[in-house]
């Protein structure tokens, strides 16, 4: 039986586990749409995935009450359509059954909303390799990725919490792991920029799902 390097392991979930972009595109544009905004490009949507939403409308829309109605109106859109909009990214499920047969205890810790994030993972049949799944709050109690973390964290026993890794695709997952003192191995094929994580100094970047394996499982990760 392989084994890996880690006890527990923190996964991000958009661009980590699974590829949103067809929803959260389309919902972004119908949000802008029906506020009668203009219409981003397809880089602008790209950089979009990954950010806390309500940061991403505030900082384009430049307007505190605007910004809060597209979260409601891309809520509504994404609860009843964007969600299913998504794909699970190849080898995902083959790696998620290996750390569990390894021992390894597998978690999930996003920014996405809990409600939206819990309900992909059960559409795509993920949920049962996840021993806990923490995300974003309504209340907004828990809300930036170093918050989700830690309460991840606060899941562990010590000796799990001393030998842990975040996997993620963004700086923000890097800088949450570093806030809560934890390595982050991030993964170049979701929708951060190769430069960004390179100067976001990870513990590693994984190319692919199959490479990813390997600094779980084998390969002492090295930039």
């Amino acid at each position: 039986m392989a084994i890996s390097s880690y006890t527990a392991v923190l996964f991000d979930l958009d661009g980590t586990l699974t590829d949103p972009y067809t929803g959260i595109s389309r919902t972004f544009l119908h949000t802008l749409s029906t506020l009668g905004q203009p219409l981003p490009d397809e880089a602008t949507l790209r950089a979009w995935i990954g950010p806390p939403l309500h940061h991403t409308f505030r900082d384009h829309l430049n307007d505190e009450a605007l910004a809060a109605e597209a979260v409601r109106v891309y809520r509504e859109r994404y609860a009843r359509l964007g969600m299913y909009e998504n794909q699970v990214y190849p080898g995902i499920p083959e790696l998620l059954t290996r750390l569990r047969s390894a021992g390894v205890t597998l978690y999930v810790a996003t920014s996405k909303l809990i409600g939206p994030a819990q309900g992909i993972l059960d559409h795509f049949a993920l949920s049962p390799f996840f021993q806990g799944v923490v995300g974003a709050t309504p209340d907004e109690r828990l809300s930036t990725k170093s918050e989700v973390i830690a309460a991840v964290l606060t899941m562990l026993n010590p000796a799990a919490r001393s030998n842990c890794v975040l996997v993620g695709d963004t700086t923000y997952d890097i800088e949450g792991a570093r806030a809560c003192n934890i390595p982050c191995i991030a993964v170049s094929y979701g929708y951060g920029t190769l430069s960004d994580l390179q100067a976001a100094q990870p513990l590693a970047i994984a190319h692919s799902v199959e490479e990813l394996g390997s600094f779980l499982f084998d390969t002492p990760p090295t930039l």
